[in-house]
């Protein structure tokens, strides 16, 4: 049915009833559907049954890969296996999901359960005996087939607040085993009702003649009039050529007034489907594309999570669909667009936009603002290799770097520290892979270089390699995966190592444990090591925070030696002795 009018929308009740019908239908054969096992998983937790994140939601340079499953907001409640299989891996880490258990199932699929305390007694002692014999605390393990097999509903482990969760809860993903794609868990037909379309509270329309970096979008406030949302006004007039929209858009749950995210969107231009993205099947070699599938540098300036409906041209491995072209809205005939956008979430609930859109009749080309010129020097685009360089320093950006075509912005400031401070272009422009960095030093410092990254407030280190370049010594390398300001700096400053309850001499049949906090000038430690009476010992690092020892059957009553040793990334160490009584 094709829309002779946008304004009917506002009053032909009867009309938008009938064409949502339709869309819905229309909708639904754009991404194909999915064949997934219903009632297959059972809830992972024993609490209420109860969601605070979904899959695919937009998280700092990742989509959230899972669900995470509320645990009445304390610690230590049952997890269970989601079906029959067997433990296949754990991973034990400092930060991502602390302690987490994959289960491999006759199906093909593998579930993780994330931010665990203990595991149930006979793996959490194999994974200790694992620990002890490749003496880390932090662990990959592949575990043989069939080790420690596991029936649907079983006791785990008990759910906890590990790595780099913010409160106790449980994070459940589903995967491809073959694959290791993250599968969206709430196609699987989980125990949480849902009957609530989504809120889409924002459009954004973007000029595509230019980069979406290059412009601020035109922001329009969605109403709902009969079910519909509508922009104010019905039609809008832009002086382009070509358009691409973004909605900020949040799913909600019955009886929960979070804000999850949406599942998919499809985008229709005079009832045509044209282009769409769909959350799901995603891995975490992808993840970090959410960076393209937002405005980044909307958000990154305070304002909300805007999803683009169509993809930037460097998004690669995409959840975008296209029907043949780069899904941009050709406006050059001067006549009216109707444009719809289906948004939905996974329980198929779906909230319609609809407005029109036109070029303005008065637009020439003079008006047009400049757009990046690929045979420009300092304009960086996607899908080639971009290379900057002077007499101090030196990068390129991969081709898989850049989500879209920027104008590069260079400055070198001096600083009191006798090293020179370089301006990489801003934090607004977000990048997908890590990119090299040689600059060159006033002296040189073997192996006591660290390239120091800072911009807004934030601050990454990175030791530098000394390389030659250009046939020339002194240059120093280092990887990064944004831009900011960049400097050299001497590090010959050793970890401070600061025992917290615990001094030398002292007795401790009292205590149930040790700690220690070890801090580094460039907030990176290498290695951290601790002896009883030379054998190694196992320290936890949950949270990176402060090293943890547990006293248990490896310090035995009597006299003891405990040495600890905290190495940073360019080998300055400390080591400290301390004697004690059990």
């Amino acid at each position: 049915m094709m829309i002779l009018n946008t304004l009917r929308f506002y009053r032909n009740t009867t009309f938008i009833f009938l064409f949502l019908c339709i869309s819905v239908d229309a909708g639904a054969q754009f991404f194909p559907p999915k064949n997934y096992p219903k009632n297959y998983f059972a809830y992972p937790v024993v609490a209420k049954k109860s969601l605070s994140a979904n899959f695919g939601e937009l998280r700092p340079n990742h989509y959230h890969m899972g669900l995470d499953c509320r645990t009445d907001q304390v610690q230590n409640k049952e997890v269970l296996a989601a079906a029959d299989g067997y433990v296949a891996k754990v991973k034990i880490e400092s930060w991502g999901y602390g302690r987490a258990i994959y289960i491999n199932h006759p199906n093909g699929l593998t579930t993780v359960y994330g931010h665990l305390n203990d595991f149930y007694p006979e793996l959490e002692n194999y994974v200790k005996e694992q620990q002890y014999k490749l003496k880390s605390w932090a662990v990959y393990l592949d575990i043989p087939a069939n080790m420690f097999p596991v029936k649907k509903e079983m006791f785990i482990a008990y759910s906890g607040n590990a790595g780099g969760s913010q409160g106790p809860h449980l994070h459940f993903e589903i995967r491809d085993t073959k694959t290791d794609k993250v599968l969206n868990p709430s196609l699987f037909d989980f125990p949480i009702p849902d009957t609530i379309a989504p809120d889409v509270y924002k459009l954004a329309v973007y000029d595509r003649c230019i980069s979406t970096y290059e412009q601020t979008p035109k922001i329009f406030t969605l109403k709902k009039v009969n079910g519909v949302y509508v922009t104010s006004p019905a039609l809008i007039t832009v002086n382009t050529d070509r358009v691409s929209f973004g909605i900020t858009a949040f799913d909600r749950y019955n009886g929960s007034n979070n804000k999850n995210g949406i599942y998919e969107t499809v985008l229709y231009d005079n009832d045509k489907p044209i282009a769409g993205f769909q959350l799901d099947s995603i891995s975490y070699d992808e993840t970090r594309y959410v960076n393209a599938h937002i405005d980044y540098k909307y958000r990154s300036h305070g304002g909300s999570y805007i999803e683009h409906v169509s993809k930037l041209p460097g998004y690669n491995n995409s959840v975008y669909k296209t029907t043949g072209g780069d899904g941009v809205i050709d406006i050059d005939d001067d006549s009216n667009h109707h444009i719809k956008l289906e948004v939905k979430d996974a329980y198929g609930n779906t909230s319609i936009v609809m407005f029109a859109i036109k070029r303005n009749v008065a637009f020439t080309e003079k008006q047009k603002p400049d757009s990046v010129n690929y045979f420009q020097p300092m304009e960086f685009h996607p899908g080639f290799l971009n290379l900057f360089e002077n007499d101090q320093i030196s990068f390129y950006l991969p081709e898989n770097c850049l989500y879209d075509s920027i104008r590069f912005q260079y400055k070198q400031l001096t600083s009191n520290s006798g090293f020179n401070i370089y301006q990489l272009h801003n934090t607004s422009v977000p990048l997908q892979s890590y990119f090299p960095i040689t600059i060159k030093a006033s002296t040189a410092f073997p192996n006591k270089m660290v390239m120091h990254r800072f911009a807004n407030g934030k601050n990454d280190y990175a030791k530098a390699e000394p390389v030659m370049y250009n046939k020339e010594s002194g240059w120093y390398r280092a990887s990064f995966r944004e831009f900011g300001n960049f400097q050299l700096m001497v590090d010959s400053l050793a970890p401070v190592v600061t025992p917290i309850g615990f001094k030398d001499g002292m007795d401790c049949s009292k205590q149930k444990r040790i700690v220690f906090v070890v801090k580094d000038n460039t907030e990176e430690i290498k290695n951290f090591t601790a002896t009883l009476d030379g054998n190694w010992l196992r320290f936890t690092n949950d949270k990176g925070t402060r090293f943890i020892y547990e006293f248990d059957e490896m310090c035995p009553a009597g006299e003891h030696e405990l040495i600890i040793t905290a190495e940073d990334q360019v080998g300055n160490i400390t080591e400290k002795n301390y004697k004690f009584t059990r």
